[in-house]
């Protein structure tokens, strides 16, 4: 049995991630972004953990899923959030609780490190995430979310 392992995306991690990353863009039927521009993002993360930082399955040498936390702060607590902004595990890999595991690093970093909550979001459509979310002890938020361009 090939052993997996959670951990924080490293300087070597780069090619491997952006793969990943593309096929979430994909999923989410987004446009890619310039390789240079992608890399450079990676990057950011690795060299400023203090704004967020992106964590990785790995097995037998490949990365096969990753999750990506952004922080803020919390007025009405007084500390720092955390905003679990993606978690994508490549389609061969799903079902065999990678996403789990990528999901618990998140929720232990969170809390390890004092932090008020950590939030997510996913598409209405997604229906299999949301049954995801919802095994994992995520509770839905009385809050809307909005956007603007």
């Amino acid at each position: 049995m090939i052993e997996r392992k959670i951990r924080v995306a490293e300087a070597k991690d780069t090619d491997q991630l952006m793969q990943l990353m593309y096929q979430y863009m994909d999923f989410y039927e987004r446009p890619r972004p310039e390789e240079n521009a992608l890399r450079h993002f990676i990057g950011r993360l690795q060299q400023e953990p203090c704004s967020g930082l992106q964590f990785v399955a790995e097995q037998g040498g490949s990365l096969v899923g990753f999750a990506t936390l952004y922080f803020t702060f919390s007025t009405l607590q007084l500390k720092r959030a955390a905003i679990m902004n993606d978690l994508f595990v490549a389609p061969s890999e799903r079902g065999l609780k990678v996403g789990e595991g990528l999901f618990q690093a998140c929720l232990q970093h969170v809390r390890s490190n004092g932090y008020a909550y950590m939030t997510w979001e996913t598409a209405q459509h997604n229906t299999a995430a949301q049954t995801f979310y919802d095994k994992m002890g995520g509770l839905r938020s009385d809050w809307l979310v909005y956007e603007i361009s």
